[in-house]
Parts: structure tokens; sequence; C-alpha cells
């Protein structure tokens, strides 16, 4: 899913409004709608009050309409027009036209924030106050009504976008912190970065039928990466194909003390589907891999407890390396001697990428198209201390296209950056996740779905997916506390069967 700019959605919109067509307060209708309806469906107590805060712009104009949506489902609606500049968009005073009579729905006009209501404390607050089209910080009244709205204890229900909060950009000024979001046709960008966590809370969003074609036709860099894309990478397994079809994976991984890492990336390697899978692993490691992951072959290194010596990369379609295998000397030369001699697609996590952030000439060994895994704190230990995780973003994008290099950022919403700039935010996975072994399960998972002969984009994509969706099942039968990164291999194949037609 195509995720845009605002004033890509701006442009969408108008795009609608002449091609469909259709007018812009018809559209504005369509959208309270499509709130309303989800909003009933969150909320269907109508013995609950709720109180709608508009300003009188088209974001104003979606909670007049809504507010006259909702009363004719049974709610008991009262409206709060922050009305501070005396400018009205023609939509909103349309919706304000549109509003049954006799009172129905009351309106109440503020003029200042002397006139802020009384609220009972089961009532849910709607804001309508701002939406995307927000250029600059809001002060003065607008940021007292905010603050005051933030102080109060009812649960808050943004339209589109909390007011305050800027689509696609860092916002440093005041804003609601809202309980949810409904946005309107795609996500907003800013939805996936943490510090607005607190900010959006649980988001959702639903199509108001903006035309199609604009979509279509559009570039954008950044998507959201949703089941049907998935269903669509997924490769069919012909019925004479054999164990060599599926490609010959070496993971590199473990040491003395973390031979865990090796194991759950080497049973995740396996059940992504590859045909072989080889472990090299040092000396201490041998009966416990052999035991741990029967059906992959032990490559075993001359040293006792870490890696010295990289095997012969012949035979092999794809290689893993990183997870546990320390920072000693000796590893780092291993190291720079695997990418010297690099042939197959390579990723890289955990170890390698402290190493490399540790060697920084070794940049220019890096073969084009190599998968690198970091969570947050290797990634700034690679490209340098991140302000914030928008500064963060830029920067993987940055080194993405400078090294030409597929950079998996994980988190919440695990952030897949590419060499041509394109950027692919995941949309499943949980808190659950959050556990020792989880990213040697997605190097595991990813390593052997490159060796399948996926090129990188399509591994990272459907790899960093199925690792979130086996969380999400773990999580649905064990709850997110209870969870392992074992849990994660085990809930694979169920994983699987959700994307394979």
């Amino acid at each position: 899913m195509k995720i845009f700019t605002t004033e890509q959605i701006r442009a969408w919109d108008a795009y609608t409004i002449e091609h469909e067509p259709v007018a812009s307060v018809e559209l504005m209708n369509r959208a309270a709608q499509v709130f309303t309806e989800w909003f009933a469906g969150i909320y269907p107590d109508t013995e609950r009050p709720v109180y709608i805060f508009a300003g009188t712009g088209n974001n104003g104009g979606d909670g007049v309409a809504v507010a006259r949506l909702l009363h004719f489902k049974f709610y008991a609606v009262k409206v709060f027009v922050c009305d501070f500049s005396g400018k009205h968009s023609a939509d909103f005073d349309a919706q304000i036209r549109y509003l049954p009579p006799h009172e129905a729905v009351t309106v109440h006009w503020l003029k200042d924030t002397a006139g802020l209501p009384e609220i009972p404390e089961n009532a849910l607050i709607i804001d309508a106050l701002f939406g995307s089209g927000l250029t600059r910080p809001l002060t003065g009244e607008w940021a007292a009504v905010l603050e005051w709205l933030n102080r109060l204890p009812n649960e808050v229900i943004a339209i589109d976008l909390p007011s305050g909060l800027f689509a696609d950009k860092r916002s440093d000024g005041p804003c609601i912190q809202a309980d949810r979001t409904f946005s309107f046709e795609t996500p907003k960008p800013v939805f996936f970065f943490p510090e607005n966590a607190a900010r959006v809370g649980e988001w959702a969003f639903g199509s108001i039928g903006l035309h199609p074609v604009y979509a279509l036709e559009t570039e954008t860099p950044f998507h959201y990466v949703t089941g049907p894309e998935i269903q669509a990478l997924v490769k069919p397994r012909p019925r004479f194909s054999h164990k060599g079809s599926y490609g010959h994976a070496l993971l590199i991984n473990g040491g003395y003390g973390k031979m865990g890492a090796a194991v759950l990336a080497a049973r995740a390697c396996l059940r992504a589907g590859v045909g072989l899978l080889t472990v090299h692993v040092p000396r201490c490691g041998y009966d416990i891999l052999q035991v741990s992951a029967p059906e992959a072959m032990c490559s075993v290194d001359t040293h006792e407890a870490i890696w010295m010596t990289p095997p012969d990369q012949g035979r092999f379609t794809a290689v893993g390396a990183g997870c546990g295998i320390g920072t000693a000397p000796g590893t780092a030369a291993a190291l720079e001697n695997l990418l010297r001699q690099a042939n197959v697609p390579l990723l890289l996590d955990a170890d390698a990428l402290n190493l490399l952030s540790e060697h920084p000439g070794w940049w220019k060994l890096i073969p084009e198209n190599t998968v690198l895994t970091p969570h947050p704190k290797e990634f700034d230990r690679l490209f340098g201390d991140s302000g914030d995780s928008f500064d963060r973003f830029e920067r993987q994008r940055g080194a993405a296209r400078e090294y030409r290099v597929f950079i998996v950022l994980k988190g919440a919403f695990t952030t897949i950056a590419c060499p041509d700039g394109t950027c692919y935010f995941n949309s499943t996975g949980n808190p659950g996740m959050a556990t020792g072994g989880s990213g040697d399960v997605l190097t595991g998972m990813l390593t052997g779905l490159l060796a399948q002969g996926y090129t990188p984009r399509e591994a990272c994509l459907l790899g960093v997916y199925l690792h979130g969706l086996a969380g999400d099942l773990a999580a649905a039968d064990l709850a997110q506390p209870g969870m392992t990164a074992g849990d994660l291999i085990t809930y694979l194949p169920k994983a699987w069967k959700r994307v394979v037609k």
C-alpha cells in the first residue's frame, strides 16, 4: 500500500473531485460516514455522551458531519466550535447548515477559551480541530485548548490526525494526546514513529473512495506492507521440485555461551522453506546444534569457542552471519575474509554489524544488495547517534542509497530501506516479540528466503511480514508477556498458511 505525503493526499482529493466527479462537500460526507461506522463499532454504547471539538476548516467540517450522523444513530452529541479567527471553509459552513433542525445537535460557538465546558467523566471526546492541513505549530488559544483537553481524563478520538500533529514531519508544538485515531484512505507517515505513539494512540484507517487511478499513477517512496502484497510475492512449489530446488543456506552464528543464537537462526531458516542448511559454529557448538537442529548440517570451526575460519562459499546460495559470534580480533579477520570472498546474497546481523561499525573501511567490501538487520542501537553504532527516530529514519534511507544495500531497522513497524530510496513499513508484530532471540529468528528466516532465490527486496518484505505475523499468532494464543523467540518459530508454519494461496 502506498503512503502519501500531505501534498499528495490533497492532490488525490482534488483528482477525485474532478474525475469522479464529486462535490467536495459530498466527499466530506463520505469521510464522515466511514468514520462514524468505525466509531460505532468501537463504541456501541449510545448512552455515553459524545463531545465534539471542531475547528472551522475542513477537519471541523468532518466533525460537524460526524455529529449529524452520530445523532441519527441515537448518540447524544454536543459540538463545540472553536471559532477563534472567524474564518470558515465553505464545506464547514455547509455542514453546519446540514445539521438537523430544532437543536437536535447542540452547537456551542466558542470565541475564546473562557467558554470551555464541564465534561462528564464518561463522555467521549472527538478531536476535529485541525487535520493534515496544519503547517505550523499551534500557539495562543489553540494551544490552550489542546493542553486543556489533554488534562481531561476522558477518552479522546481524533479524526484523521490528532490536532497539532503534522502528517509527514516532526511536530515540536502542542498536540492532542489521542487514545485512538482514525485516518482516511491510508495511514499517515508519522504514525510509524515512536515519538508519536502517545499522540496517535491506537490507529486505524479506512477508504473513503478516493479515485484509484491517482494512487496507481502517483509515485511515492513510502509503502505500508499488508497481506495482499505479501501473498503476491510467495513463489509456488512445483510438484517435481526437490530439496536442491530451494537453495542451500549457510549460517555463521554462535559462540561460547551464545549457541542459542545459532540454534534459533537455524530452526527459523529451516521453517522459512530452505532446501538445505549448513551452520558454521565453533567446536563447542557441534553437539548442541546436532541435537537442537537435526535437519541442518554442521560445519565446525578450527577454534573451540569463536569463529576464526570462513568456510568456502562455493556450494551455498546465500550466507547469513553475525548472531552471537562476538567481536574478537580473530572473528573480525574471519568476517573481513568473508566479505572479500562474498559471491552470493549476503545478510549481516548483530556482531557482524558491530564489527562493521568498528571497521568503517570495510564498507567498500560490502557487496551491493547485501541485507543489514540492525536494531536501533546497532544502527546508531554504524551511522552515528540519532537525535530521534525521524533523524534515524532519514539516515537509514540515506545509508541504503549510499551503500546500495537493504537496511532492515527492527522495531514496532520494522522499516525496510532499499537502495533505490523506497521504504516499507511493516504491518505485523507486537511487543511480545521484544525478547532476546527474536532478531536471530529473523536472520535465519531472511537467509533462508534469500537462499531460495527471492530477491533481497522480496526476502525482506516477505520475511519481516511473516516474522511479525508469527508473533501475532503466538500472542493470540500465549499472551504477549509469555512469549519467547522460540514461539515465533513454532508459529511460523501457521503464518505461512495465512499467505500461501
